[in-house]
């Protein structure tokens, strides 16, 4: 085995071992739909296909593995459903050829919950339930991969995804994130070694919450009518104070009527 080659080898084990370790001491809770996996042969295979993936999927899992798609154009459909139906799962791949040492795909993501009720809105201004104000609302969970790979002259095969992540509930909270990953396959003789480092710019997600807007003008209101009725019953305090003045001069006089009679 040539020193190059030996070296690059040696390179893409060591890379793989700390990826895997990585992995397996710092587990992390953002995103973690994109960790469910696509296709029915990648699920079948418990989703150790890093290195053998080879179709439209592998710009979910592996995008350097985009250049062992065997037509110039490849097209993927899936849909599961989880927690009884109550969670959906969508995913759609596309991916093209550009030249024989380049291919570009694109996949979509969408994991999500639909018709939550949102009873928010339940009691109306009078303090009555009134059901009809009840609506419904989606959870959902979005990402848009980005996918390119290219074969290299010294046969490393490179690649790399561009993750667009849109995260909404319903018109409460909503947030946008980015992350890149890059992957790198290297075959030599009867062995493949495949490596991928994601998120490496650790896909941050910037959040929006609107409920709180919602929240401080609803409070806005509340503070208005306290304001209100506060004015009011002030207004009704010096009103019995000046009835209770009244009532005691009235008293006073009756009792000198009384004296002096």
């Amino acid at each position: 085995m040539p020193r190059t080659q030996f070296f690059i080898v040696f390179l893409l084990a060591l890379f793989s071992f700390g990826s895997l370790l990585s992995q397996t001491t710092a587990p992390k809770y953002s995103n973690e739909f994109l960790t469910i996996g696509v296709g029915a042969r990648n699920f079948a295979m418990a989703n150790s296909v890093l290195a053998g993936v080879n179709d439209v999927t592998a710009g979910y899992y592996n995008p350097s593995g985009l250049l062992g798609i065997e037509k110039d154009m490849e097209v993927g459909l899936m849909h599961s459903e989880y927690f009884a139906g109550i969670a959906k799962y969508d995913y759609l791949g596309f991916a093209k050829r550009i030249d024989e040492n380049s291919v570009a795909g694109v996949s979509f993501i969408r994991f999500g919950t639909d018709d939550i009720p949102n009873t928010t809105q339940l009691i109306d201004k009078n303090g009555n339930i009134d059901y009809d104000r009840i609506t419904r609302f989606s959870a959902a969970d979005y990402a848009l991969l980005l996918s390119y790979s290219r074969k290299t002259s010294s046969g490393l095969e490179l690649g790399g995804n561009f993750k667009i992540i849109h995260r909404r509930i319903g018109d409460f909270a909503r947030s946008w994130g980015f992350g890149l990953d890059v992957s790198v396959n290297y075959t030599y003789k009867d062995w493949k070694f495949a490596a991928v480092a994601r998120d490496i710019t650790t896909t941050v997600n910037a959040w929006v919450i609107l409920l709180m807007k919602q929240l401080a003008k609803y409070l806005l209101q509340q503070e208005t009518k306290f304001q209100k009725t506060l004015q009011s019953l002030r207004s009704q305090e010096y009103c019995w104070e000046s009835l209770v003045s009244l009532s005691s001069v009235i008293n006073y006089n009756l009792l000198q009527k009384q004296i002096w009679k």
